[in-house]
């Protein structure tokens, strides 16, 4: 009998999409840079108990039966100034003290890298620049430059620096403003040591596409939950991609997101918000989720930015 994960489309001998339980809603309890944590565990136990508010008020719009599940992620890509030996219980203890908890526990690494396959650069690889009004074809692709932008060139219509040109400033124009605009440009990676490191902008723009459970690898999803009842390595690369720490969980993939989050990473998730604008996600898998929110009567918006939502603050 063939493995129905492995069957392949007679017809464009591409391997059949894998399809994901989801949940209605994942929710983010909030993110804390590793360097936050080193004021051991007081920090967390501070920081959960002003996400207890707000976590209740989306259980609120949320009842049951509709089905929520948790998510922290870990941000072990840019430092890793303590070990999951260390910090993961006592993050379960602080949660737990705030009467909330975590069914998933995400390494941020593994938005970089996971296993054989770059979840950043399946993204990478699925951006297309959104070509602003006017422009004059100048501004190198994406995959060249690592940067997106959601506005016209900054040149001259001659393809003058307009720093260079006797024509008079113009000013940037954003696409599709809605009478004045606002303007981003968005670094994806810069280059160190000869490596190239990604971006938070990115990550997190992955983070989104994994819980929205969008990203697919030769048909399967670049990463799935494991259950972990050992003691917790010394070292985050030791510990799996996606850890479930809760029996019962409802599933990791959702068809919309909400993050918990400080004000301070407004502007990262605007900045995400552009990227995810110029991401295209595979036919397949758009349909197969669509055709999955209709069995279940759930409405889903058709733009992936409009299935994420945020809700910031700095405290009560």
């Amino acid at each position: 009998m063939t493995d129905p994960e492995l069957e392949v489309d007679v017809l464009t001998s591409q391997p059949r999409v894998e399809l994901v339980p989801r949940s209605h809603l994942s929710l983010e309890l909030g993110h804390l840079y590793m360097e936050d944590l080193l004021d051991g565990p007081e920090t967390l136990r501070r920081h959960f108990a002003r996400i207890r508010p707000l976590a209740d008020f989306v259980r609120a719009r949320y009842p049951a039966p509709l089905r929520i599940s948790t998510c922290f992620l870990v941000d072990d890509y840019f430092s890793q100034l303590t070990s999951p030996k260390k910090l993961v219980p006592e993050l379960l203890d602080a949660v737990r003290d705030a009467g909330l908890g975590i069914d998933y526990l995400v390494r941020e690494s593994a938005c970089a890298s996971a296993g054989e396959v770059s979840p950043a650069e399946l993204v990478l690889g699925r951006i297309v620049s959104d070509p602003p009004r006017g422009s004059n074809g100048l501004r190198p692709p994406v995959h060249v430059t690592g940067w997106v932008s959601n506005s016209r060139d900054r040149l001259s219509p001659d393809g003058l620096d307009e720093a260079l040109a006797t024509r008079p400033w113009h000013p940037p124009e954003q696409n599709g403003a809605r009478s004045h605009s606002i303007c981003m440009e968005v670094q994806l990676w810069d280059e160190r040591d000869g490596q190239r490191q990604w971006s938070c902008a990115l990550l997190s723009a992955v983070w989104q596409l994994l819980r929205l459970g969008l990203l697919r690898h030769q048909g399967k999803p670049v990463i799935s939950p494991t259950r972990w009842t050992a003691e917790y390595p010394d070292r985050w690369e030791d510990l799996p991609p996606l850890v479930q720490l809760a029996d019962g969980a409802q599933p990791f993939a959702a068809f919309q997101t909400m993050s918990l989050l400080e004000t301070r990473f407004a502007d990262v998730e605007a900045a995400v918000r552009t990227i995810l604008d110029q991401v295209s996600v595979d036919p397949a898998v758009t349909e197969q989720t669509a055709a999955q929110a209709a069995a279940q009567k759930i409405d889903l918006p058709g733009d992936v930015v409009g299935r994420i939502s945020h809700v910031f603050s700095d405290g009560f």
